[in-house]
């Protein structure tokens, strides 16, 4: 079984914002892979091939940590680890509890977050984004998105499903150029938090809330004709503020009373709280062949409240937490006896929601896209079910459920950019590779 890179622009687009900072700073010497912890024992046991792997790729000076979460239907979850969470001295151990920034992993939990306001009747598919935030009545579209910001009137109004999709003409400051790329900056449209010294720059020009976020993209031109077109965006930033609107209360409050609570998902946070920093990652950028520091965990922006809950790319995850997340959905709704969203509600929310006529391509192959995540529409040649859905950040973290397979599997690093090693190819022919030991048959 295998996966795909679909951070798109993301991560080369944050290790320019980083890789000038880090390149003024000495990089530090690599130190040899700490003994294993209890789980990571129990995983040489089950999972060798994926611990060697790991354990190679520390070894190696590919990375200072790596965890990967992997279950399969409700048997305990297999922890591999390998690492710490820094390259400092005396850097806590990398483990199921570390806390990394998962980016745009962040997606499928506000996607699903809008699923269970569509469960409720509060919300549907088909709504005219106008309906909650009217300044998006009288959109306009790019005539030459990359050179100029000459528009014509858009056609179409923008739908919930086009936000929740990628399909709704509004773009992203990670994959904009030239003039457009311009007025995203000028109207403060950049909704991530990166190191301390983008945040300095971004800080005093981006809203200081959601609501107030989307205002400010509704002033902003579209890259394509709503539902015509799939172009990485902002709409999922834009979603949080429509499921604020819809559900009347903070979108922060609602992701943790209906998804993160019920789930037991203690270690998923917006900012992370202090106590928590030494179990908190530093994020690296390569220079060259060489890992150089671009967010330092003690002195990182995360520490510090966001502007607003960026639904795009705000979260810190654990690999437990976010394995938790991924088995509900492998049980289309339920964990631990819990239902937390109805059976057709998950089902629904990992199907293909594009708009008629438009596809997404990754890596060659034609997939779809559910409530923020990619969805496979066939059986991947490579493993990977027909209905797996999931998504990756910038950083290099990387989530897929096989719900047909019942399988799941979450693998956090944190690093720029995400695709110096091609981590989900080799983890997962490790992962077959213990399959057939334990199976005696192909996964």
């Amino acid at each position: 079984m295998t996966t795909k890179r679909w951070s798109v622009g993301t991560t080369m687009a944050l290790a320019l914002l980083t890789t000038a900072v880090a390149a003024q700073q000495p990089a530090p010497q690599p130190r040899p892979p700490a003994p294993r912890n209890a789980d990571a024992a129990s995983a040489a046991v089950l999972l060798p091939a994926t611990q060697a792997l790991y354990d190679g790729y520390v070894r190696a000076h590919k990375m200072p940590g790596i965890v990967g979460a992997f279950g399969l239907g409700d048997l305990p979850t297999v922890f591999v680890a390998a690492g710490d969470i820094a390259l400092d001295p005396g850097a806590a151990r990398a483990g199921p509890d570390s806390l990394w920034r998962i980016y745009s992993m962040t997606k499928p939990i506000t996607g699903m977050a809008a699923m269970l306001l569509i469960e409720d009747g509060k919300l549907s598919l088909d709504d005219p984004l106008s309906r909650y935030f009217p300044a998006f009545g009288k959109m306009r579209v790019l005539t030459s998105p990359d050179t100029s910001l000459d528009t014509r009137p858009a056609t179409r109004p923008i739908t919930i499903r086009e936000l929740m999709t990628h399909t709704s003409g509004i773009g992203y400051q990670i994959n904009a150029k030239g003039p457009l790329l311009k007025e995203y900056e000028r109207l403060g449209l950049i909704p991530a938090t990166v190191n301390a010294q983008v945040e300095a720059q971004a800080r005093p020009t981006r809203p200081a809330s959601l609501a107030a976020f989307a205002e400010r993209v509704a002033q902003a031109p579209l890259v394509a004709e709503p539902g015509t077109k799939w172009h990485y965006s902002m709409g999922l930033d834009v979603l949080a503020a429509v499921v604020e609107k819809a559900s009347g209360m903070s979108f922060e409050r609602f992701v943790q009373t209906r998804l993160l609570d019920p789930l037991k998902m203690t270690s998923t946070f917006w900012q992370v709280p202090r106590r928590d920093v030494g179990r908190f990652a530093t994020n690296y950028a390569f220079v060259g062949e060489n890992l150089s520091p671009a967010d330092p965990a003690a002195r990182s922006p995360w520490l510090e409240a966001p502007s607003f809950p960026y639904g795009g790319a705000g979260l810190v995850s654990s690999a437990r937490d976010y394995d938790r997340f991924l088995h509900m959905l492998q049980n289309y709704g339920t964990l631990d006896g819990v239902r937390v969203m109805k059976d057709a509600t998950a089902r629904f929310g990992m199907s293909n929601l594009l708009p008629a006529g438009v596809t997404f391509e990754s890596d060659g192959q034609v997939r779809g896209f559910g409530a923020g995540g990619v969805v496979y529409i066939a059986d991947d040649p490579n493993g990977a079910s027909k209905g797996s859905y999931g998504w990756a950040g910038a950083a290099g973290t990387l989530a897929l459920v096989d719900p047909a397979k019942r399988f799941r599997s979450t693998i956090m690093v944190n690093y720029f950019p995400a695709e110096k090693w091609p981590l989900a190819k080799e983890t997962f022919a490790a992962l077959r590779n213990d399959a057939a030991r334990l199976h005696g048959g192909r996964w």
